[in-house]
């Protein structure tokens, strides 16, 4: 690698940004999975209490049982924070109290995400602990891996914006790529809490991890922390006024007065309606993930449970699939955060641009 390589490998690499941003992540998980937890706890007491009303038995159909299989809706409470406890039934399972969330309380889907990052930060570690000038085993992969995305980037936003973020993207994208692979793995979704249902069949509620992926709390927060990265990036590219140019400014130069004194109005109504697209993109971005993990996770769910006999052949060919879903969300990720910093950053050089701002 020449010498731009590896500064880049050891930007990255680096203890320090990579740990920070597990750290926000972590905690703008936390955070927003109290929120999602708080209202899922709501939801199932009011679901409960409503079954209770009932006088008469009830029967339970095969349709009911279908909806206790596949991937709980919401990453489920391991601990419930300093102060905290889970919800409070009487001797016929009638909630008597909600759960409390106290602080730091941890869900299955925090769980793989600490996992995760310690696994990654450990294995950079080890890769980087002596690096050699010709690469073999650890180093060899993780240098292949960060050069490829490092040119992938460069082309895409230009080798001076890429050395400015590249260690924000790569780390998105080897996060997420891992994060999904993981999920993949046996035991995550399928190990836990649960009970047995009238055909004597085991119901798993309550699984000790879930993929982070297909949890909202975790593509969003990833989603936020990008939000606030591009926000940093466009003032220190454009400064305050040209960030407020760059959305709301007219575009063009038009000798004629009165044409532009109208494109100037209609550049601002245009600003506008920028404005509401850049408030929507965490949005988009975190359920484009969200909704493509959490639906292959289900599929490979149900894929199990088709023909119960062929339950460990059936969802071979849609495990290949996920692994390879899991790249691809990675990458477009990556890419669409990379494409809108190019956007409020760029001014008038291309992608080609070799590190200055002007020929």
């Amino acid at each position: 690698m020449n010498h731009f390589q590896l500064r880049s490998f050891s930007a990255f690499t680096g203890w320090k940004r990579v740990f920070a941003s597990f750290c926000v992540l972590t905690a703008l998980f936390a955070f927003g999975g109290r929120m999602l937890a708080t209202s899922a706890a709501a939801a199932v007491a009011a679901e409960t209490k409503s079954e209770h009303v009932e006088t008469a038995p009830v029967v339970v159909t095969p349709v009911e049982e279908e909806k206790e299989s596949g991937l709980p809706n919401a990453a489920v409470p391991l601990f419930y924070g300093f102060g905290g406890h889970g919800p409070v039934l009487d001797a016929e399972g009638k909630v008597l109290e909600k759960a409390q969330y106290g602080p730091f309380a941890v869900t299955n889907s925090i769980l793989v995400t600490w996992i995760v990052a310690a696994l990654i930060l450990v294995f950079a570690q080890y890769a980087t602990r002596s690096i050699k000038q010709v690469p073999d085993g650890a180093q060899n992969f993780w240098e292949f891996l960060v050069e490829s995305l490092r040119n992938f980037l460069e082309g895409i936003i230009g080798r001076h914006l890429a050395k400015k973020t590249f260690w924000f993207f790569a780390t998105l994208f080897i996060f997420i790529l891992f994060t999904n692979w993981f999920s993949l793995l046996p035991g995550v979704g399928t190990i836990g809490w649960g009970h047995i249902n009238h055909d004597n069949e085991f119901i798993l509620t309550k699984p000790l991890l879930r993929g982070a992926n297909a949890d909202l709390n975790m593509t969003l927060a990833m989603s936020m922390l990008f939000f606030g990265c591009w926000i940093v990036w466009g003032f220190q590219a454009n400064g305050f006024g040209g960030f407020l140019m760059h959305l709301f400014g007219p575009k063009g130069n038009m000798p004629n007065p009165i044409m532009k004194a109208l494109m100037a109005v209609v550049f601002f109504i245009v600003g506008w309606l920028e404005v509401v697209s850049i408030l929507l993109r965490p949005v988009s971005l975190s359920f484009r993930l969200y909704g493509n993990i959490f639906a292959g996770e289900n599929v490979l769910e149900s894929m199990s449970h088709l023909v119960p006999a062929l339950a460990p052949i059936i969802p071979i060919p849609f495990y290949f699939m996920e692994l390879l879903v899991g790249i691809v969300q990675a990458l477009v990720f990556m890419l669409l955060t990379a494409v809108f910093t190019l956007l409020i950053c760029s001014h008038d050089e291309g992608p080609e641009s070799d590190g200055s701002h002007h020929h």
